[in-house]
């Protein structure tokens, strides 16, 4: 669905409410000028289940669905241990803001630093439960983030930047040990703790 939007929107409230249900929920718009994207970016300032995302004059509003974040929490905290057992050394950077100025922005559901910490991370991870209409590769090439992971419908793709553009590739540059359908296995796991602790096992074995 996309929007052609023609008059500055007021919104009294969210246009796209949080539903008491685990859906996620995205709406684009056409045409939007960087300086009304920040405009409307300032006005969902301080409510974390809504997140902007913006490239080429089109902007992405999606809800944060409670699965989103299980997922997301469940890749992150699986990661961090292969890591911990590795004894790689890690920065968690968190979901932070990556925009380059009048061009694109956007928030990571998660990054890291590998080996040192840095003002850029080194590897995102995004978990993409609804397709949008926004390319998330076009939002981190342009700040020159090495590598982003995504999760959809139970599959993990990894993509790094080469060059000029992002390729896939079958294993990351960042952890070239770590075997990917493994660690996807367990992201399967109904219990996230129990999740860690046989990814874990499985690791020192």
């Amino acid at each position: 669905m996309t929007l052609q939007l023609r008059e500055k929107p007021k919104f009294s409230q969210p246009p796209l409410p949080l539903k008491e249900r685990h859906e996620e929920q995205k709406l684009w718009l056409d045409g939007i000028s960087w300086e009304r994207f920040k405009n409307l970016d300032a006005s969902f300032e301080g409510i974390p289940s809504i997140r902007l995302s913006y490239a080429t004059g089109v902007l992405e509003i999606m809800t944060i669905s409670p699965k989103h974040e299980y997922l997301k929490s469940t890749l992150s905290v699986l990661l961090e241990a292969y890591m911990r057992e590795k004894d790689i050394r890690h920065y968690i950077r968190g979901g932070f803001t990556l925009m380059k100025e009048g061009e694109t922005s956007g928030e990571p559901d998660e990054s890291y630093c590998i080996g040192e910490d840095k003002e850029l991370p080194d590897l995102i991870i995004e978990v993409i439960i609804t397709s949008g209409s926004i390319n998330k590769l076009d939002i981190y090439k342009p700040k020159g983030v090495p590598e982003v992971w995504f999760w959809k419908s139970n599959k993990l793709r990894v993509f790094h930047l080469k060059g000029e553009d992002y390729q896939e590739v079958i294993r990351s540059e960042f952890l070239p040990e770590l075997d990917l359908d493994t660690l996807l296995h367990y992201t399967q796991y109904q219990d996230q703790y129990d999740a860690v602790q046989a990814f874990v096992k499985n690791i020192r074995e």
